[in-house]
């Protein structure tokens, strides 16, 4: 019987399924919105809420056990400067999950996780802007060639 277990295994041991939190918990924290298959986004669901909840309060102790469970101090920055000051006024409900069909190849069924009143910029944090200056070199390659 599985009477008081709590959260599902994903067929994982203890430590990959901790990994495997963390890891997606910093991601939708830097880009707010993530794609995964949807027993996975149901166990961060919970967790990313808790994340919230926790920078909402801002003491000394909340501060560390951020830290420690994102071990990521601009995840943790950002959750307690930007995502605590959006969601407010906001008592739960930060995240949400949308069925986006099925994996190809494995048909596993994929969901979107993004928080409520995202950041669409957010999702381009790491994509380099175009540099001019190389275009400019390749165009006057061009020309002299």
């Amino acid at each position: 019987m599985r009477h008081g277990m709590a959260n599902k295994k994903l067929n994982r041991t203890s430590e990959h399924r901790k990994a495997l939190l963390k890891n997606m918990l910093n991601s939708l924290i830097k880009y707010e919105q993530i794609t995964t298959t949807l027993p996975k986004a149901k166990f961060l669901k919970p967790q990313a809420e808790k994340i919230i909840t926790l920078g909402k309060k801002e003491n000394l102790q909340t501060s560390k056990l951020l830290m420690s469970q994102l071990q990521d101090i601009k995840s943790a920055n950002k959750v307690k400067k930007t995502l605590s000051k959006r969601y407010e006024k906001r008592k739960g409900g930060y995240t949400r999950i949308i069925k986006a069909g099925f994996r190809y190849g494995d048909n596993a069924p994929m969901a979107v996780i993004e928080f409520v009143d995202r950041d669409v910029e957010a999702k381009r944090v790491d994509k380099k802007k175009k540099d001019t200056s190389k275009v400019e070199k390749e165009e006057k390659k061009l020309a002299t060639a």
